[in-house]
């Protein structure tokens, strides 16, 4: 059974959440009080509602009761980004995620139960920091204040190493999950699973400890 998906509020990045759920074939509820914005992404949402999200009979008339997962995504409206966060988790929608103008707004939806706080911009803008500050890492996910997971570019010192010769987990204290070697995908590599130059490795750990393998152990 599909799961089903709503969006609230279809600014820069609750529209762009609409289009990547329509390319990748997933159906979505798109809702927002601007009809011009409904209007402009109606193709590619399932359904693309004009309704004001805080008002909870509109919401179960929607049958948003019945969505697996959603997004609350409003511009500036804070009120409207607690109020209708709130009514979600109310209605009993399993999974609330909400994005959060400033840190504040996020004390306050942590605090009623958002399951995930994004902070897009914030977010982009450490990728591209690490990104930019390392010639080895060409991607990074924040997962938590303290843990990371990195795709880092495998330097000829790593060339035809196993992971069991590198032993990173005991050596640094994070781990190397998966190898892509052009279009190839290794998911949870063997010990004896040799590392060629070029070669880019997933790595999970703490963010001081994959510091410590990029600077020392690549």
């Amino acid at each position: 059974m599909k799961k089903q998906f709503a969006v609230f509020g279809l600014g820069r990045f609750g529209s762009s959440l609409v289009k990547e759920f329509y390319e990748l074939g997933i159906e979505v509820l798109a809702i927002d009080k601007d009809e011009d914005k409904v209007q402009q992404f109606a193709q590619y949402a399932t359904h693309a509602v004009r309704a004001n999200a805080i008002d909870e009979n509109t919401l179960k008339q929607l049958g948003v009761r019945n969505v697996d997962h959603a997004f609350v995504s409003f511009g500036d409206d804070i009120e409207a980004s607690i109020l209708t966060s709130l009514l979600l988790i109310e209605m009993g929608v399993p999974i609330v995620w909400a994005k959060a103008q400033n840190d504040y707004h996020q004390k306050v939806l942590d605090k009623i139960g958002v399951c995930r706080v994004i902070h897009p911009e914030r977010d982009m803008a450490k990728r591209i920091a690490h990104h930019i500050g390392s010639e080895k890492m060409i991607d990074y996910i924040e997962l938590s204040k303290e843990y990371s997971m990195v795709e880092l570019i495998a330097t000829t010192k790593l060339n035809r190493k196993t992971l069991f010769d590198l032993d990173i987990r005991a050596k640094f204290g994070c781990n190397i999950v998966g190898i892509q070697r052009g279009e190839d995908i290794n998911v949870s590599p063997a010990a004896d699973e040799k590392i060629e130059t070029g070669d880019v490795l997933l790595v999970i750990g703490r963010n001081k400890d994959i510091n410590h393998f990029e600077e020392e152990g690549m």
